[in-house]
Order: C-alpha cells, then sequence, then structure tokens
C-alpha cells in the first residue's frame, strides 16, 4: 500500500467522479459539464487531477497546466516530459492573449549534414534514437516563463510530480504494453539501470517508481529552472552527451530561451482563433484549410459524408504542400504567414478544386514518401472559473523520445532532431516531407505540427482544444472545430467521432477502423486511395455554452482524463 496521504486524496477524489465503466481506463473520467468550475483535461488522470487540485487551492488556469506537465512528465514518460519541449497560447481574464514558444534547438555543434552518411544517404536511425538524435530542451524553461501569468509558487505545482514519481502509480495495460515494446531500446541507448526496465515484462497494475526523476525535480522545486539549464542537472546532461556522439554542451542549456510570441490569429465564422505560429506549422495550416472551406458551404453535407471528406481533404492537400515548402523556424527563414492567408493566395490555391475527381498532388510537387505515421505528444486543455485559459502541447517527438535516460537524473530526452528536414525529399518519422526552409541549423528551431488553439467568441473563451498526433494534430483539430460549428454535434461527438487524414504526401486518405463504409466506397469510386489505420489523435477540448456551462471532454482513444476543481 501507498502510504501518502497526497496519493490517497488524488485517488479518492478520482474515483468519486468516475464514470467510465472501461476497466482498462478505471480512473478516467471522460466528460463532465459544470457551471463556474475550473476544468483541466490531459493524458493521465492523475495529472489531470493534480492540475485540478492547484485550481482548488486557488491556482488559475496557469497554475494548472504547469502542474499538470509536470505531473505528466512522470505519469505518461511516453510523451509527457522535462526533457522536451513545447507551446503554449493562453488567454487571461483581463483579455491578453500571448503564446509561449518552447520549442528545442538544434546545438551548436548540429549542421545540415549532420544526419548524412559517407555514402550521401538521409540517416532516419540516427535522427530518430539515440544520442545523437537531441535537441536542447524547452520545457522546464517554458514552464518557468509560465510562471510569469500564475498565482501559486513552484515549490506547490511541481509538489505532487515529485511524489507521484517518488512514491509511484499503478500503470495501465497500455502504459505496460509500451514498455515492454521498447525495452530493447531502453537497454541499446542506456548504460545504466533505468526506471522503464525491469527484470521480467511490465504488466497492467504494477508500480511504476522513478526515484532519480523524484530528486531532479526536487532540485528545480528548491532551485529552479537554473538548476536544469546551469547546474548539476545541465551537467548531468553534458555528461549523457558526451557518453555516445551526443551534440549538447553546456553553452547550448545556457543559452536556451523560451520566446513569447504574438498567438496566430484569425477570425472564423463570429469567432476569433488564436493559435501556434511558426516555428510550429499547426496553425496556418488550420487556418488554410478553415478559410478553403469558407469557399464551399459544407454544412448542406453530413458529417463525415464522401462529399464534406472530399472538399476538407483537398483542402489539406493544399495546406500541406505548402508546410514542405514555405514554413520553418522565422528566425532563419522569411515567414510566409501573411502571404499563406491572404485572401488572394487561397483563391488561387482553391481555382483547382473539383467537385468530380482529386487533385493529385503531384500536381503541386514530386517528392516520395514511405514513411510510417506516428501518433506521440500530448495535449493539456484548461480553463478557469475566472475565464483564463490555457492550451499547451508538448512533446519527446517519438515514444519516450530518443529512449535516452539521463543517468542519475532520471528523465528521457527527446528525438526533436527528426523534426527538421535531415535531406530536402526524405520524409521523418511521421511522414512529413521538407526542405530547405527546414534544414538542420545550429540554434535553430525544427518544424512543429502542433496546433495547441483557443477560440473566444465576444471576448470570452468558447473553446479550448488541442491533441497529439504528428502532422495529424491540424488535421484533428480542425475535425474538432468543424464537428461542433458546423456539423452542430455535442462536444463529445466533436471529439470522439471517427477520424481521417491527408497530409499531400503520401497521395493517400487515412481513415480509423470505424469510419462510415458508404462514405469510404463512394470515395474510392471517386479515385482515392484509401488505407485504415490506428486511432488518430488523442483530442481535448473543453466548450462554454451560451448559459454559461462548460464542458470538458477527454478522447476515448486512450487512457485520457478531465478533472474539475
Amino acid at each position: 500500500m501507498i502510504n501518502n496521504k497526497f496519493l490517497v486524496i488524488l485517488f479518492i477524489g478520482i474515483f468519486s467522479i468516475t464514470f467510465s465503466q472501461n476497466p482498462n481506463q478505471l480512473f478516467s473520467v471522460k466528460e463532465l459539464t459544470k457551471t463556474n468550475k475550473g476544468m483541466v483535461v490531459s493524458a493521465h488522470s492523475l495529472a489531470s487531477e493534480a492540475g485540478a487540485l492547484m485550481l482548488r487551492q486557488g491556482g488559475n488556469a496557469f497554475d494548472a497546466a504547469i502542474a499538470t506537465q509536470l505531473a505528466l512528465a512522470v505519469v505518461y514518460p511516453q510523451a509527457g516530459n522535462i526533457g522536451g519541449g513545447g507551446f503554449l497560447v493562453g488567454h487571461t481574464s483581463q483579455g491578453e492573449n500571448f503564446s509561449l514558444d518552447y520549442r528545442e534547438t538544434a546545438p551548436a555543434k548540429a549542421h545540415s549534414n549532420i544526419f548524412i552518411d559517407g555514402d550521401g544517404k538521409a540517416r532516419t536511425d540516427w535522427s530518430q534514437g539515440g544520442h545523437l538524435a537531441v535537441g536542447v530542451p524547452g520545457s522546464i524553461r517554458g514552464m518557468e516563463q509560465s510562471m510569469k501569468y500564475a498565482k501559486l509558487p513552484w515549490k506547490i505545482l511541481i509538489a505532487p510530480a515529485i511524489k507521484l514519481a517518488k512514491h509511484g502509480f499503478l500503470i495501465s495495460e497500455e502504459e505496460a504494453n509500451l514498455l515492454n515494446t521498447h525495452r530493447k531500446d531502453f537497454i541499446q541507448y542506456n548504460a545504466g539501470k533505468v526506471a522503464f526496465v525491469k527484470d521480467r515484462p511490465w504488466k497492467k497494475g504494477d508500480l511504476l517508481i522513478q526515484k532519480d526523476l523524484a530528486k531532479t525535480l526536487k532540485r528545480i522545486a528548491k532551485k529552479g529552472a537554473q538548476e536544469f539549464y546551469q547546474g548539476a542537472i545541465a551537467k548531468k546532461i553534458v555528461k549523457e552527451m558526451s557518453r555516445v556522439k551526443g551534440l549538447i554542451q553546456i553553452e547550448d542549456l545556457n543559452n536556451y530561451k523560451a520566446i513569447f510570441r504574438e498567438p496566430l490569429h484569425f477570425t472564423y465564422q463570429d469567432k476569433d482563433i488564436y493559435t501556434m505560429g511558426l516555428p510550429s506549422s499547426g496553425g496556418i495550416i488550420l487556418g488554410q484549410i478553415l478559410y478553403m472551406l469558407d469557399k464551399e458551404n459544407l454544412s448542406q453535407y453530413g458529417q463525415n459524408s464522401a462529399e464534406a471528406v472530399h472538399i476538407m481533404v483537398e483542402a489539406e492537400r493544399r495546406a500541406y504542400a505548402d508546410r514542405a515548402e514555405y514554413m520553418g523556424d522565422p528566425a532563419f527563414t522569411h515567414d510566409y504567414t501573411k502571404y499563406l492567408l491572404s485572401p488572394e493566395y487561397i483563391n488561387s490555391r482553391w481555382k483547382s478544386f473539383s467537385f468530380g475527381s482529386p487533385t493529385p498532388s503531384s500536381q503541386f510537387k514530386n517528392d516520395k514518401n514511405a514513411a510510417k505515421e506516428s501518433t506521440q505528444t500530448t495535449h493539456i486543455s484548461v480553463l478557469d472559473k475566472w475565464g483564463n485559459a490555457a492550451s499547451v502541447t508538448t512533446t519527446l517527438n517519438g515514444y519516450y523520445g530518443a529512449r535516452v535516460v539521463v543517468q542519475g537524473a532520471g528523465f528521457l530526452l527527446n528525438n526533436e532532431m527528426d523534426d527538421f528536414s535531415i535531406k530536402p525529399g526524405v520524409a521523418n518519422m511521421f511522414g512529413a516531407v521538407g526542405g530547405e526552409a527546414n534544414k538542420v541549423e545550429p540554434g535553430k528551431r525544427m518544424l512543429s505540427s502542433m496546433t495547441p488553439t483557443l477560440i473566444l467568441k465576444n471576448k470570452a473563451v468558447y473553446m479550448v482544444v488541442g491533441t497529439p498526433g504528428g502532422t495529424t494534430i491540424p488535421t484533428s483539430v480542425l475535425q474538432a472545430i468543424v464537428n461542433k460549428d458546423i456539423f452542430h454535434t455535442t462536444a463529445s461527438d466533436a471529439v470522439n467521432l471517427p477520424k481521417f487524414h491527408h497530409q499531400w504526401l503520401p497521395d493517400v486518405i487515412y481513415h480509423e477502423s470505424n469510419f462510415p463504409e458508404n462514405s469510404l466506397k463512394q470515395l474510392q469510386k471517386m479515385g482515392y486511395i484509401l488505407k485504415e489505420r490506428s486511432p488518430i489523435g488523442r483530442t481535448e477540448m473543453i466548450v462554454v455554452s451560451q448559459g454559461g456551462q462548460t464542458t470538458a471532454v477527454a478522447d476515448i482513444r486512450g487512457d485520457d482524463s478531465v478533472a474539475v476543481e
């Protein structure tokens, strides 16, 4: 038995509001509707509860977002992190809208040919696993900068994560399977013992204790982000990097900065959308697609009908082609955002659309792409009773990032270097093809698809939404918005109805297994290539009704969960 009052309170709180009947989601709350109560939605019940605990202690949405991120680094190690990075889009009750970029950067020793071997071959194995794949982490610096908007002390926000790491938590069947799947990688990439490897296979109900991580979090609680970027933790990172061809030096950590940016803002129907701009492609893609959809009366077609999917796919195809051609870190390449979202450009892009048949992707550019899609990353949606909101997407990139654990510190490092275009025309692990704008350069932030999004109506928060899912992120956020506001579904259906995805290359419509069969047959007759795939994304949504009721929805595709103040 775990002899810890805090964890007992957490478990009692979760049990008291659980109504999921799935034994694999024992602690998972999928939907709640409340009035004048703060809500937190994340990938794990204990992380959501840690955020809600901050709201109960007088904290606001930004306190909850920080505490939830830190807890996810413990209970959701496949994507939650302190060794990765992310983006936050925020709205304050005073009316300020902002975004915070704490995306990882390429180390100073990186260069455009770092993942090209002596034969000129792109080595995606180097960019996707092990020490060379690691970018300079941004998460702790990002959370530190988020404190500008928080109310509670750092030591309170980090306390739940410390307790969960020190005393452990019971893992689900899905988590056990993931740990077992990656066991060989953990052994291959790490010299010493790590918490993620047992002498026997993991099983549901096992206790995952991370004592080294607990010590690291205690050091950060006591000394702040500087301990991570300049102190003892920084030295441990550099030592780990030096062990096997890693690039990160102490100067890379010393020089890392999280950047406040103007959020990407555009109007949609009678609402204002605030989302993430470059170095994320997600907001631009979302805006482009919504503007193209405005050219057609989408609401006259049924949700997930062949006609609606056809229109949306053709918009997606064009936006993702632009992603490869134009998008990268705005500090290193020209920022084409205004051009890509201009009415003139949208009109010209849509001229080639035809109701009769698909527009071949080769019409836009000829590149080959045979990479497999992945669905990593994690999202948090928070809204408090005062009207502050935070939409936060963070990532290690692949499952467990580079699968490298910093020895003596207990946390995983990212494999974000694969999000660069390591060679023009070569797809990354998410199937995204890139070019010159996203090549590897020292200090550069790799292009992302993360799309944390806030929608305001009459200057008040109407929707908080986001999802993991690699290149499927923008289309998943799009479908949640379109389902709710064009097809007028419930919030739960907006998140949980079957999804599809197209990203220009490969020229394929991916769809979930439960997608309407009649629509698939019609799309096939139109000339589309279809491919069934694993569940797409794990969308976390909060919606405020005209009457002031707040509904929070956690995606049924995982163990995601809602917690209330």
